[in-house]
């Protein structure tokens, strides 16, 4: 490859780096604008961090909170406002663990996988309508994109990491 051709795809390369940088932060504005309407919600509605707390337990099992908190990264106090309303909504229930009775668990209650179902299946129908024209192999090198996105801020959170 001649140097000016070497220049040209160094300056492409350059620029679909800073699309794709510019991409992520809309990407995470989003996430945290979706985040921030949980505030705003009354009553009985559902915040989707207490959706995360759901898919975790869905996923996972039987947690207590404090496992619960670290996994969501939110304070345990937040986690267990949170949990009090799920179980109040009856998609969550607390038990005393089987393996040691001095721990309180959360578990889903039949309603609450009803609603992870109901949930993930709508989720799901958007992420298939918004991603119908991306072939399978551009998934692929997306998601290799984006778990090599997340070591870099998890190295950001390390000491010595850069941030």
């Amino acid at each position: 490859m001649n140097p000016a051709n070497a220049t040209r795809q160094g300056e492409y390369w350059e620029a679909q780096l800073a699309d794709l940088g510019m991409a992520f932060r809309h990407v995470f504005r989003s996430l945290r604008r979706l985040r921030g309407r949980d505030t705003h919600l009354l009553g009985t509605d559902m915040s989707h961090a207490q959706f995360e707390l759901l898919i975790e337990l869905d996923e996972r099992g039987p947690l207590p909170a404090g496992e619960l908190a670290g996994a969501a990264q939110l304070t345990p106090s937040t986690v267990t406002q949170m949990l009090d309303h799920l179980a109040q909504s009856g998609h969550v229930e607390r038990v005393r663990s089987e393996s040691d009775r001095r721990v309180v668990v959360s578990r889903l209650t039949s309603q609450g996988r009803r609603m992870v179902k109901a949930k993930r299946a709508l989720w799901k129908e958007r992420w298939s309508l918004a991603l119908a024209d991306v072939d399978a192999e551009e998934l692929t090198v997306a998601t290799a994109v984006l778990e090599r996105l997340s070591s870099v801020f998890d190295d950001s959170l390390q000491p010595g990491g850069r941030d």
